[in-house]
This record gives structure tokens, sequence and C-alpha cells, in this order.
């Protein structure tokens, strides 16, 4: 390669010397203002001189252009290093955070700050510790800091949120969520947070839009089935909300709305009959309860019915029920013990006696069961036995009414509610009559 070049190099010396022999014609040069001379010089000459000022702009371009790359080239080395040393502190400030070892890793994230003050990761993460120590101001100049650096972020929108949910500064933390919505409208996170502030300030109508909104962005059909019955959840607190306002039109509206979307949502109906009975619908509350309960046998609803059956003085109607009940699941201690329990309300003992005394408990223990027993033998002056069954009580209490277990996560209340206050779910309180669950 290096013999062709000096082969083609002497060739191109060859033919200008031979151009130059052969073109011996004369040219006049006249230079620009402020020189104004005029020179005389061969055609080829000039022609010569032009190429070689092309060849020296040509090399001086290439040597510019070297010389750039050659910059570039050495800064990027340069900031590839940082980089990796960076990268270092960086993993080695999260595993300090992951090990709860606060000091150290806010070390090492410092040691970042210091080599580049913009560091949007290592900003973000010593806002958190800020925020695990409690410091809200220091993070919250932390979180400005990276979104100075990235307006758009939405990891550093969702951390300052949550520094204003923290501090109680609501409508700012909706601000930041509007803003992250903006920019990804389909940010589940920020649409679940949202909808937390919402249930705070009890804006159940605003949040049924967003739930579905929600429902709409949701991914998996597991995760659209859970948001749906949210949805049902959230149209029952509307409904309830209503309805402590003495709104009865919207809770009625509510409450059917949700029935005629899952006619076995317990609360819905429950809501629906405290509906017709402020509206002076006893009767037809009575109707729908009993005809709720025939389609979904919920012992919930079953005691509903029994207090609004005694407080019209229909026992002989609830005891129907009851004994319906019991021909189509004779083997249900839940109902026998309620149709005992009746009985032992309005004072029909020796009938109390014979339904409570023929439950099988199947090993469970009942300690409401075992404390109405207990008074019946004590009314029937059978003192040893009453004081047998009283012994087998778990926990006495004064009262007859049974507490409520959430399905879900075992939660008890002396109460019943149409949302268990501890894991959030609708329709799971059951009664505990067994005392399975645990406070």
């Amino acid at each position: 390669m290096g013999k062709l070049s000096i082969f083609v190099f002497v060739l191109f010396v060859f033919v200008l010397v031979l151009f130059s022999v052969v073109n011996t014609e004369m040219t006049t040069l006249k230079v620009p203002y402020p020189f104004t001379s005029v020179y005389e010089t061969p055609k080829f000459a000039l022609i010569f001189f032009s190429m070689v000022i092309g060849a020296f702009v040509t090399l001086i371009f290439f040597a510019i252009r070297d010389t750039k790359k050659f910059i570039d080239n050495w800064q990027y080395q340069k900031q590839k290093k940082q980089d990796i040393k960076t990268q270092e502190l960086y993993s080695r400030a999260l595993t300090y955070f992951m090990s709860h070892n606060e000091d150290e890793a806010k070390e090492a994230l410092s040691g970042i700050l210091s080599e580049q003050p913009d560091h949007i990761p290592a900003l973000l993460r010593l806002g958190d510790i800020s925020v695990s120590e409690e410091d809200y101001q220091k993070a919250n100049a932390y979180y400005q800091k990276a979104l100075m650096g990235n307006p758009q972020n939405i990891e550093t929108l969702l951390a300052i949120e949550n520094i204003m949910e923290k501090t109680l500064r609501w409508p700012d933390a909706m601000k930041y969520l509007d803003g992250i919505l903006d920019i990804d409208d389909a940010n589940l996170t920020a649409m679940y947070r949202k909808r937390l502030i919402f249930e705070k300030q009890g804006k159940w109508d605003e949040i049924i839009d967003l739930q579905q909104s929600i429902l709409k962005h949701e991914h998996t059909e597991k995760d659209k089935k859970r948001e749906q019955q949210n949805l049902l959840g959230y149209k029952y607190e509307y409904g309830r909300h209503s309805l402590e306002n003495d709104q009865m039109e919207k809770a009625k509206k509510a409450f059917k709305t949700i029935l005629r979307l899952d006619k076995d949502f317990i609360p819905a109906t429950l809501g629906l009959a405290e509906v017709m009975l402020r509206e002076g619908e006893s009767e037809e509350a009575v109707n729908m309860l009993e005809k709720a309960y025939e389609s979904n046998p919920s012992n919930i609803v079953l005691a509903r019915l029994e207090d609004l059956l005694i407080s019209l003085g229909e026992p002989s109607r609830l005891i129907r029920i009851y004994k319906n009940s019991i021909s189509k699941n004779p083997n249900n201690p839940v109902i026998k013990f309620f149709l005992g329990k009746l009985f032992y309300r309005l004072e029909m003992i020796d009938d109390a006696f014979d339904v409570l005394t023929g439950i099988d408990t199947g090993g469970a223990s009942y300690p409401e069961l075992y404390q109405v027993l207990g008074n019946l033998y004590l009314r029937r002056n059978q003192t040893e036995k009453a004081i047998d069954e009283f012994r087998k009580v778990i926990a006495l209490k004064t009262s007859l009414r049974i507490p409520y277990c959430c399905s879900h996560c075992s939660y008890t209340a002396a109460e019943w509610s149409g949302r268990c206050p501890d894991c959030r779910s609708w329709g799971t309180f059951q009664f505990n009559l067994d005392g399975t669950c645990k406070i």
C-alpha cells in the first residue's frame, strides 16, 4: 500500500511538470482592496497555487476534526471512569440503605453528590433517608433539587407527594398527583394515592369516577376483578353517606345499582332495607330481606331480619323462617343457635332448651352458646349443670350479642359494619359464634 501511494504521488508530480511545460500562457491576477496590486503569473502556477491552498484548508479541517475527536474521546473516557466510580458508590450506598445503615449510606451518597451535584438517584435516596428520620423539610429539599434536574421524573413527583401526605397538605398532594397523571394518565400508583386522599376526605362521588378510570387501566383479570369489587364498595359508601345525610333518593339509587351488579352484596341489601324503613315501608323491607336471605342464606341478613320482625311484633314469622332454614340445612349450628336464642328472648324456655341442647358443635367451642345454656339451666334450677356450661365459656360476656369477625383478616368487632376497618374489605363481617377469630 505504501509503494502504491509513492507511485501515485510521483505520477501526480510528473503530470504537474508536464502540464507546466506545455501550458506557459500568462494571466493577470488582480489583488482586491486594500492592496490593489496587479501580478502576472502563469495560468498553471495559479491553478497549482489554488490546489495547494485547498489542500492546506482541507488539512486544517481534518486536523481540527481529529483534535475534536481526541478531546471528545478523552472527555468520554473521563466521564466513563467517573460514572463507574459513581455507580460503585451508589451500589455501596444501596447496600447500606437496604441493611438500614443510614449513616454509611448517607456518606456514600454525599460522596456521589460531591462529584455529581445533580445525581437524581442519590438525591432521591437521601430524601428517602430523611423521610425515615421524619425530617420532612430536609427530604423535601432533596426531592425538589432532584425535580429541578428532571421535572418529568415520576418517581420524584411521587416522593414529593408522599411528603405532602405525611404533612397533611392535601391540596399540594393532589397537585402533584394531577401533575403525574398529566404526564402519564394511566399511572395506577398515582390513582391509588389520589383515591386514598378522596377516602380520607369522604369524597365518595369523586372516588367513583376515579375508580372507573382505575378499572379501565388495570392489566390482569385478577386486578380487574378486585377493582370491580372496590367499585361496588365505593358505591356503597356513597349510598351510606347519602343515607346519613337523609338523601334518601340518592341512597336508594346507589344501593339498587349495586344489587343489580351483585345481588349478594350484603351491605347494600341492609342499606336498602334501612332506606325503606326510614320511608315507612316496613313490610317492603321485611319482604326484601326475606327474599335476599332465600337467595343468599347470610346470617347477617338473618340477624337484621330478626331484629326487624321482633320490633314489628311478628316473632312467629321469624320462627317460621328459622325452621324452614333448618329443614334445608339441618347441620347448621348457627341457625339452630339463632332459633334457640330467639326462644330465649321470647321467654320460651323449654323450646330454647330443646333446640340449644340439640346443637352439635363438632368439637368447636361456642362461648355464647354455653352462656345461654348456663342461663337456661339456672332458670330450670339445675345449678350444677349451669356451672358446667359457664366453665366452658372462653370469655364470659354479660350480653348475648355475638361479636363479628372479618372473613378476610379475622378482625373482630362488637358492631356490624359494611366495611372492615382493618383490611378495608366490604361485606366480610360474619358472626364469630365459635370464637375462632381473635382480636
